[in-house]
Parts: C-alpha cells; structure tokens; sequence
C-alpha cells in the first residue's frame, strides 16, 4: 500500500501522525496516562459501536468505537515501489554488522512525508525497532539495502525480497468487517475497556505486518 494521489482529510491525517509518536512513549488521555494498547488480530464480530478481535495470540477481546477512532487502510505493495526519496516506516531487528533487517516496510503517501520522522523501539518482535525516515542510498541486490534518513541520523536497512511491503491508505468503517485483519491501538479506560484510537486495516485480506 505506485501510489495514487489523494487529498488527505484530518480525520484520517490525525491518527496517522499518532501512529508515529505512539512508539515514542506518548500515553492516551487519562486519569493514569498509561500507554496505549496494541492488538493485532482478526475482526470476528462489528457492532454499532464495537468490534469483537481474536487477538494474535487466540484470546477474545472487544474493542470500542468512539467518534474520535480513526480508520486507515493497508494495501499490497511492491519493493521496487521503495525508492530514493521515498518516505517509509520499518520495522525491524538489528544483525551483527550493526545493520537492520527490515520485519516489514510500509510506504506513505507524499503528503504525509515526516510523519513519526526518527527511530524507536517497537513491539512486533523482541528487540525490535520502528525507523521512519526517507530513502536515501539504494542498493538492489537480493532484495535491497537501504539508507533510512531521520533529522537525528540515519540507519542502514536490509530489505529481504520475502518482507511484506505494504501501502498506507486513507480509509473509514467500511474497511471493519468480518475476517479483516487489523492493528490497532487503544486506550485504556478506568474500568479496563478498551477504545480504539486508530485502526489500521488490510484491504482484500491483507494482514497489516507492521
């Protein structure tokens, strides 16, 4: 998830931009401030108001709609799509050589260039990071290796050809159905329900890798 030109609304840019400040230790509003929780998983049930998930580790949980959760979508994409110039968010896990090797690559649209720019530690897989930056130097080979440039410094990325790459797109409750795959992030209330705050969605059965 090339990629067609759109015109972003803010419903859809705001969860976005907290997309890539969540990782950086920004809690949700609350009387605690905890930290927002992430779940990934699989829609088995949409109500008016709340989504039944089974997570990625096989439990049941039920997730709330407020008018503030944000919905994008998450699209197939191709590696030749990741080119210089190109903003792009990784996750991945450090190789001995003190390069990365890419989890995951998703690309953004033009207009949200500099979103969530830097790098930070991230909960796909033990050790892993989330690096969101520009391409910078390219090098085909196997794959690609990449440069990853933030307004702190840069980090070389290893980009395997099997790595799901996928395209950020805008999207809305449409995309919450029966069986779609989604991510999200969720605040925390008083009385331990969960409310989505933005809810990244595959298209066409495409699982969000990040």
């Amino acid at each position: 998830m090339p990629s067609i030109p759109f015109r972003l609304s803010r419903s859809w840019l705001a969860p976005v931009i907290l997309a890539g400040t969540l990782a950086v230790g920004i809690g949700a509003a609350g009387a605690q401030d905890a930290p927002p929780v992430a779940v990934r998983g699989t829609i088995t049930t949409v109500g008016a108001d709340i989504l039944k998930i089974k997570t990625n580790r096989g439990t049941d949980i039920d997730v709330k709609l407020d008018g503030a959760t944000g919905v994008r979508g998450v699209a197939l994409a191709n590696i030749a799509e990741i080119q210089p110039g190109r903003y792009i968010g990784t996750a991945a896990v450090p190789q001995p050589d003190g390069t990365l090797k890419a989890l995951e690559v998703h690309i953004f649209p033009p207009e949200m260039a500099g979103t969530g720019d830097g790098h930070r530690p991230w909960d796909l897989t033990p050790n892993s990071s989330m690096t969101n930056g520009a391409v910078g130097d390219l090098v085909v080979a196997n794959g690609r290796t990449i440069t990853v440039k933030y307004k702190q410094g840069e980090k070389k990325v290893v980009v395997p050809d099997d790595v799901p790459i996928v395209d950020l797109e805008p999207g809305d409750r449409s995309l919450l159905a029966a069986g779609t795959h989604v991510v999200l992030f969720a605040r925390k209330d008083g009385d331990g329900a969960l409310t989505a705050l933005f809810i990244s969605a595959g298209r066409n059965g495409v699982t969000p890798p990040m």
